[in-house]
C-alpha cells in the first residue's frame, strides 16, 4: 500500500518536463491565433513565454532524472514550431504582409531554424568533440533567434511607425537573424556561465529589476535583452578561440580556464604593446606566445 502512491508520484514528476514542452507548444501556436486577430502584443508575450518554458524544461528533466529520447524529440519538434513557424507568421502578419518579398524572408527564417535544430541534434550524437564544445552553441540558438525576431515587433509597439518598421529594415533584419542561426559562430551557453558567490546578491537585484521591467516596460526590456545578448557574441568568439588554441585546457573546468587566463595576463602585462614596438624575446618568440606551446611540442 505504501509503494503505490510513491510510484504514482514518481510518474507524475517524470512527466513534468514533457508537460512543460507541450505548454510551450500551445503558447507558440496560440501566438499565431492572436497575431491573426490583430493582437500583436499578446502574440509576442506568448512567444516569450514559450522561450522561458523551453529554457526550463530541460533543466527540470535533468534535475528529476527524467530525460528520455521521446522527450528530446518532442522538445525538438516543439522548438521548430515555437521558434521557427510561430515567430515567422507573427512577424509576417504584423509587419511584412503588404510586400510579396515579406513571405520569402520569413520563409527563409523558418527554414534556417529547422536547419539549426537539425545540426544541434546531430552534434549531440557526436561523441568525438572536445569537452569544452559543450559550453558553446554553434550559431545562434533558436529561442534567441525568436526573441531577436519579435524585438522588431516590440520596437513597433513601443515607438510606433518609423525607419525601424520599414519593409527594407525589417526584411534585412530577418535575413540577418536567419544567417546567425545557421552560422558557425560560437555562442556561449547561458547555463555554462558561472557567477562568483560575492556577486550573487547583485545578480538577484538585477533579476528583481528585470522582473519589474517585464511588467512596466516589456517592449523596452525585450530590446535591451536582445542588444545585451548580441553584445556578448564577440566575447564568446574570443573565449572559444582561446580554448581551441590551448588543447591543454580542454578538459579543465571553466573556472580553471579563467584562472589560467588571468595568470597568463598577469605574467605578460605588455603582451599586446611589445609586438607593435618590435620587441622580441631571445629565440624569435614574442611574449604573447611564451608558455602557450601545445602538449607534445
Amino acid at each position: 500500500m505504501t509503494g503505490t502512491p510513491r510510484a504514482r508520484r514518481t510518474v507524475g514528476l517524470h512527466i513534468l518536463p514533457s508537460s512543460m514542452t507541450v505548454l510551450a507548444l500551445c503558447a507558440g501556436l496560440t501566438s499565431i491565433k492572436y497575431a491573426l486577430d490583430g493582437q500583436a502584443h499578446l502574440a509576442m508575450a506568448l512567444i516569450a513565454a514559450a522561450a522561458i518554458l523551453d529554457g526550463l524544461d530541460g533543466r527540470v528533466a535533468r534535475i528529476l532524472d527524467a530525460e528520455s529520447r521521446m522527450g528530446a524529440e518532442i522538445d525538438s519538434l516543439a522548438d521548430a514550431v515555437n521558434f521557427g513557424v510561430a515567430p515567422a507568421v507573427v512577424i509576417y502578419v504584423s509587419m511584412l504582409s503588404t510586400q510579396p518579398a515579406g513571405w520569402i524572408v520569413v520563409l527563409l527564417y523558418a527554414v534556417c531554424v529547422v536547419l539549426r535544430l537539425a545540426r544541434f541534434n546531430a552534434l549531440l550524437d557526436d561523441t568525438g568533440l572536445p569537452a569544452y564544445t559543450k559550453e558553446f552553441f554553434v550559431g545562434m540558438p533558436a529561442p534567441a533567434g525568436a526573441i531577436c525576431l519579435i524585438s522588431l515587433l516590440a520596437a513597433k509597439l513601443q515607438f510606433g511607425e518609423g525607419w525601424w518598421t520599414s519593409q527594407w529594415f525589417v526584411g534585412a533584419s530577418v535575413v540577418g537573424i536567419a544567417m546567425l542561426l545557421v552560422s558557425r559562430i560560437p555562442m556561449r551557453k547561458m547555463h555554462a556561465v558561472s557567477v562568483p558567490p560575492h556577486l550573487a546578491a547583485v545578480l538577484l537585484a538585477v533579476l528583481a529589476l528585470v522582473a519589474a521591467a517585464a511588467f512596466l516596460f516589456p517592449y523596452i526590456l525585450v530590446m535591451v535583452l536582445v542588444v545585451a545578448y548580441l553584445a556578448t557574441i564577440p566575447f564568446s568568439i574570443r573565449s572559444h578561440h582561446w580554448v581551441a588554441s590551448h588543447p591543454e585546457s580542454w578538459e579543465d573546468a571553466p573556472k580553471q580556464r579563467r584562472a589560467a587566463r588571468r595568470a597568463i595576463r598577469r605574467a605578460q602585462p605588455n603582451r599586446r604593446s611589445m609586438p607593435r614596438l618590435g620587441v622580441r624575446r631571445p629565440g624569435g618568440r614574442s611574449t604573447a606566445r611564451l608558455g602557450l606551446r601545445k602538449p607534445g611540442r
